[in-house]
């Protein structure tokens, strides 16, 4: 789909559709007023019958609007005026695309005035709109036969502002919203793949490609690399496998190369059976969403590439199958990792703690100015934040306060939770450095303990994604979050750094 901006008002536009916003009860928006008086008094005559009371996700399309040059104009209900907030704008929008997919609109126009969100500018409403729009149009058909054909034919979206002081930063947002969007495709695309397509043979290949279309460095690991380092605990995971397990790293420079990187640390555990310590089979499927962290990487690295932001970024994704074998790990080995501590395995489908805290070792070569991990680590995080909010946890209080303000500007929320040293205990092993798990209290913040045993050399952050990285049921498929959170983060690392 493409995307532009005006300096307009509905007077002498022409489009195929004008999108006009209604408040309950049957409140008229700016530009319903002006259409109104254009049309004398036609939009007041359509809500006084009653067909319109501008209720939260209503719609109405109106044919043949007397002297507009619109062919269509469709009216959205935007519920109360002084309720109308983030929350109430999405919806607006998704009844906006909702409403359009069912008809031959091949453009539309949209008036920003027609949607006053509290506290966020046109620029925030462009950038959410468009993710919302090619979210909204997105599809997982590669894998089919016959792929279905129920595409929408709407092809162009113009925005209308009112100040042409705000067209820079509006055009500045509108690339941002496009880079962020196809970040979240392509980790849609690699969460969505069959496991036996989306091995760590193929996420290596991939990188491959990224690098080549953007002017990346990619750098893949074997096996026999990763005994070299000395990385027995990503090993311990990968022993279970037919599949060789990968060290996949990307680099992008925007900056000088002597400039300390951000470095992207992403779980990519292709297929998680659980190991030894099997999981139930009811909703096994899902576990190939279990390298959504990795696939985060790759979309944020996508999307900062796009925008040629000026910082330095590493992806570091270890890649590998969590399977059970006459090979495969067991409850109460104990293994050594990269940086010398030794680690009891009592349960082997706490494997993603694993995998991470050798490439968080292996990320201390970068001298990294800051490191963040992004895990689908433990299901107790669900159960505390639900599927809406990521869980993050850090060692350093402002890098958490940068993540949680990213995560609100990008919609895409993330919540702390407290990481206390009253914790690590929990941790103790009779026969090693660590155990790799804690018990059932407090899950996702000892699994967090567990990565900061690995981390004293650097600040870093960990965002657990459990919750929020894919959908069930109905709607199954991922998420592309946390893309839109990370690359905010990253767009004011390299405002700040200007």
């Amino acid at each position: 789909m493409d995307f532009g901006i005006k300096v307009a008002t509905p007077e002498k536009q022409r489009s195929a559709c004008a999108v006009i916003g209604i408040f309950e009860s049957r409140k008229m928006t700016e530009s319903a007023k002006v259409l109104d008086k254009i049309t004398q008094g036609y939009i007041k005559s359509i809500l006084t019958s009653g067909d319109m009371d501008g209720k939260v996700n209503t719609s109405l399309l109106l044919h043949n609007v007397p002297d507009t040059n619109f062919k269509r104009i469709l009216l959205i209900g935007l519920g109360k005026e002084q309720e109308f907030k983030e929350k109430t704008f999405l919806a607006a929008i998704n009844s906006t695309l909702g409403a359009l997919q069912k008809t031959a609109v091949t453009d539309v126009i949209l008036f920003l005035s027609d949607f006053p969100v509290k506290e966020r500018t046109n620029e925030w409403k462009i950038t959410q709109t468009i993710i919302t729009s090619i979210s909204s149009t997105y599809r997982f058909d590669q894998l089919k036969s016959k792929p279905e054909n129920n595409q929408s034919r709407l092809r162009k979206m113009i925005f209308c502002i009112d100040n042409r002081a705000e067209l820079a930063a509006c055009e500045q947002a509108m690339q941002q919203g496009l880079a962020i969007a196809h970040g979240m495709s392509l980790t849609k695309n690699l969460g969505n793949l069959a496991p036996n397509v989306c091995t760590p043979t193929y996420l290596a290949t991939e990188a491959k490609e990224l690098a080549k279309t953007h002017k990346l460095k990619a750098t893949i690991l074997e096996e026999k690399d990763m005994e070299k380092l000395g990385m027995g605990s990503f090993l311990a995971v990968a022993r279970g496998s037919e599949q060789p397990a990968k060290l996949i790293v990307l680099e992008y420079y925007g900056l000088n190369k002597k400039e300390n990187p951000i470095v992207l640390v992403g779980k990519g555990v292709t297929f998680d059976t659980g190991g030894i310590s099997l999981k139930p089979a009811a909703e096994m499927d899902e576990m190939k969403f279990d390298m959504s962290g990795a696939g985060s990487v790759f979309g944020t690295l996508l999307a900062v590439a796009e925008l040629k932001l000026p910082i330095n970024l590493v992806g570091i994704i270890p890649a590998t199958e969590n399977m059970p074998s006459g090979r495969a790990t067991k409850p109460g080995d104990v293994v050594t990792s990269m940086s010398g501590q030794t680690i009891e395995i009592l349960n082997t489908d706490a494997e993603g703690r694993l995998i991470l805290c050798d490439a968080l070792t292996y990320a201390e070569r970068y001298n990294p100015k800051l490191v963040i991990d992004i895990a689908t680590l433990t299901g107790a995080c669900v159960i505390a934040l639900g599927n809406f909010t990521t869980g993050l946890m850090s060692n350093d209080e402002k890098l958490a306060h940068e993540l949680l303000a990213a995560g609100e500007q990008a919609a895409d929320r993330a919540w702390q939770l407290p990481l206390g040293d009253e914790y690590q205990d929990l941790l103790k092993s009779n026969f090693a450095d660590i155990a790799n798990i804690g018990g059932r209290a407090a899950g996702t913040i000892t699994a967090a303990c567990f990565l900061s045993r690995f981390t004293k050399k650097f600040r870093w952050a960990h965002l657990d994604i459990a919750g929020t990285a894919w959908k069930s049921g109905r709607d199954k498929g991922a998420s592309g979050r946390p893309v839109p959170l990370l690359t905010q983060f990253l767009i004011a690392q390299a405002k700040a750094s200007d």
